[in-house]
């Protein structure tokens, strides 16, 4: 419980979900008001994606290579899913992950940044 029974202006709390950041949460109840209006269905948060599968090569094990996004969701407007990911900056590891999803998925990936949707 918050003194004062209000919660601190940093909380990224929402629905009983901790978010990575303020922009992350507050695009999280963007989508939910998107969810209501009938624009978008089925949001699902941390959507999970396999890249590269584990192998063994010389005795040594390799972990598989996974891409986890913020959001992912059925746009009803183009018939597609949709894959979201909410990013402050794109690092070299998530630029080499995205080529590899575009690769191995035919679905579309949105980046959201604070002044709105990234076309990376």
């Amino acid at each position: 419980m918050y003194k004062y029974h209000v919660a601190p202006p940093n909380q990224r709390t929402i629905d009983n979900i901790v978010f990575a950041s303020k922009l992350e949460m507050n695009r999280y109840l963007e989508l939910k008001l998107m969810v209501k209006a009938g624009e978008i269905r089925d949001l699902q948060l941390q959507p999970q994606f396999e890249l590269q599968p584990a192998f063994e090569r010389n005795g040594k094990h390799y972990q598989a290579i996974t891409y986890i996004g913020d959001f992912a969701y059925f746009d009803m407007k183009t018939k597609k899913r949709v894959i979201e990911d909410v990013k402050g900056m794109a690092t070299e590891v998530f630029k080499i992950k995205r080529k590899m999803f575009h690769f191995l998925h035919n679905m579309e990936l949105r980046i959201i940044t604070q002044t709105g949707r990234l076309g990376l």
